[in-house]
């Protein structure tokens, strides 16, 4: 019996995304006009999972529509959506080259192929996956974490000078663990792989595991410090979002109820709505 009702749930859940995806189509924007001074003409994301929606069509798996930069469904107010009404000629060239699983490692490659687009507006939100590991010591050190920041943002400004880039902060993903851990839905996900270096042993009040979470958050802070420093040596066409992703209080109303890690659609929009502030074109 359990294993039909288990069954008959992951096809209701299907059943919902494929609703989704056939009513997801992004809001009617205006087709002509002008675009404003200023205003890009080819947007490109990238980074991870997070990045890709992942999650958010009630499916573990990538949900570009919706998004938090290059979303163009309706649910999301993403980064393109708002700067369509800037310049009505941006449909449709919006790229997401963000991977799920995804570390710094892997953003010159991303950069390339924003080059190659040539994306005059850029997104970069990456770092959860180099936290994210199965101890705290497979976690990519600090130095490497920076170098490889700094590898990728020279491949975007070599090939696109011009362009504008805002880097994002990783979000809070200790306050998921604050806010999850007592609540059992969340914990039975987590045991699944989520996360292992701080979801592992949610519940566990023992010395070492304390310890491993504060490793974890201290881990985070520091890529986000190299993050904002990465843009400040970039020069003045990057942005960094000052924190403001990292601190969004995300509750668990706010991530999917799978894997109680990824933000659904709410949590996609509350991405879009702190970060479009630092954006550069939010006036």
């Amino acid at each position: 019996m359990p294993g039909r009702w288990t069954t008959a749930a992951v096809c209701l859940l299907a059943l919902v995304a494929l609703a989704c995806e056939a009513g997801g189509e992004a809001a009617p924007r205006p087709s002509g006009g002008t675009a404003q001074p200023g205003s890009p003409r080819v947007v490109a994301a990238l980074g991870d999972s997070i990045t890709t929606g992942f999650g958010s069509c009630l499916l573990l798996t990538s949900c570009e529509r919706n998004s938090w930069s290059t979303g163009d469904g309706l649910r999301v107010d993403s980064h393109y959506r708002r700067l369509l009404d800037r310049n009505p000629g941006l449909r449709g060239k919006a790229h997401n080259h963000a991977r799920p699983g995804a570390r710094a490692g892997a953003l010159a490659g991303q950069a390339e192929a924003a080059v190659r687009d040539r994306a005059d507006y850029v997104t970069v939100l990456v770092g959860a996956n180099d936290a994210c590991r199965a101890t705290i010591d497979a976690m990519t050190p600090v130095t490497e974490f920076r170098a490889e920041i700094d590898r990728g943002l020279r491949v975007l400004r070599d090939g696109r000078p011009k362009a504008r880039v805002l880097v994002v902060s990783i979000p809070n993903l200790y306050r998921l663990w604050e806010v999850g851990h007592d609540e059992p839905r969340a914990v039975r996900a987590w045991r699944r792989g989520v996360c292992p270096a701080l979801l592992a042993d949610a519940t566990s009040t023992a010395p070492a595991d304390r310890s491993r979470r504060t490793a974890f958050r201290e881990r985070v802070a520091a890529y986000n410090s190299q993050l904002k420093a990465a843009c400040r040596v970039y020069g003045s066409r990057c942005r960094y979002d000052g924190g403001a992703a990292h601190r969004v209080r995300f509750d668990l109303d706010l991530v999917n109820p799978l894997d109680y890690f990824h933000p659904n659609t709410a949590g996609q929009s509350r991405l879009a709505e702190v970060t479009w502030r630092s954006s550069g074109y939010a006036d």
